[in-house]
């Protein structure tokens, strides 16, 4: 009888836990620093879910090593539900890039779902002779190494974009990396490098006030705030498609009810007008319903890491 009420008390706790939950602030680790396209959608996000939870979410930066410091403070985080992490595409380059992970993305976290898409652009300096997508390709079989292409630093989704870029030219370009996506633009608007492939948060600026030369989108579909942007892939590069995606995740054997009261509000908070405005004013494009799931995510995260691994390095680039 005493195990049988011990039984019993262990499920009620449970069940008023999980009910409660949660009953305190919930944090959400950013890899990056504040006021970079990742903190502005983790914030703008953190607002409305903490609505909807009834509970603040603090956003935390733990910047460094590509976000992998960040990752893997949360892998090691008490899995209690009040500690989540939001990452880009480095989620699944991590692997290729550096050889000494202390974490695995796809078994050291649970996965809560997918949050939005960030299209890239190619864009060229005013001087770079190339006016339009097909005089781009042609240009570039002739010119190989003599153009200079910047990125924003290892591991950025700029540089993933210059590599397959390259990649589908079946060229090399001479590539330069500052770091950041800020120096990067600076030196293509200064002419003093040739091209910079970067997402539209940062150079849509740019196209409307037309201080470079605008070929195309990265993405297969067109985009709505470009719509008349035609794609790469709709210009002879088949099959083209980068763009910056954003997952959220929490620490491996954090409670199902805890995961799951997370994504119902994921779900609610990406419907909201106050983020789906901001977001659009970014053009960053809201995933479906379809990839708002863990399922999703983490078949997309296992996608992009066969996707890139054997990119990265054919090229080259894995920092340690």
């Amino acid at each position: 009888m005493v195990l049988t009420l011990s039984a019993f008390s262990i499920a009620f706790a449970g069940a008023v836990q999980a009910a409660d939950y949660p009953s305190r602030p919930i944090s959400l680790v950013v890899p990056f620093a504040a006021g970079g396209p990742t903190d502005v959608v983790a914030r703008t996000l953190g607002v409305e879910m903490g609505r909807v939870l009834g509970q603040p979410i603090v956003v935390e930066n733990k910047l460094g090593v590509g976000g992998t410091v960040a990752a893997n403070y949360v892998s090691n985080a008490k899995p209690d539900g009040y500690t989540f992490f939001i990452h880009h595409n480095g989620m699944a380059t991590a692997t290729a890039l550096y050889s000494n992970l202390k974490y695995d993305p796809l078994k050291s976290f649970e996965y809560i779902g997918e949050v939005v898409d960030v299209p890239m652009t190619v864009l060229g300096s005013k001087d770079f002779p190339p006016n339009n997508m097909q005089e781009f390709i042609e240009y570039a079989k002739k010119n190989g190494d003599k153009i200079n292409l910047a990125n924003a630093g290892p591991g950025a989704v700029s540089q993933l974009c210059g590599s397959l870029l390259q990649q589908a030219l079946g060229v090399k370009f001479t590539t330069i990396p500052y770091q950041g996506t800020a120096p990067a633009m600076s030196a293509l608007l200064g002419k003093q490098v040739d091209v910079l492939c970067d997402q539209t948060t940062q150079t849509i600026p740019q196209i409307a006030a037309k201080g470079v030369k605008f070929y195309g989108v990265t993405t297969l579909n067109r985009i709505q705030k470009l719509p008349d942007a035609p794609t790469l892939d709709e210009q002879g590069l088949k099959g083209f498609e980068v763009k910056v995606w954003h997952g959220i995740y929490a620490p491996k054997g954090t409670p199902a009810d805890a995961l799951a009261k997370f994504n119902g509000a994921l779900k609610t908070a990406l419907k909201s007008p106050a983020f789906t405005e901001k977001m659009a004013a970014l053009g960053a494009e809201i995933v479906s319903e379809e990839r708002q799931t863990p399922e999703s995510l983490q078949k997309w995260v296992k996608s992009e890491i066969e996707k890139w691994t054997p990119i990265l390095k054919a090229e080259g680039m894995s920092v340690n």
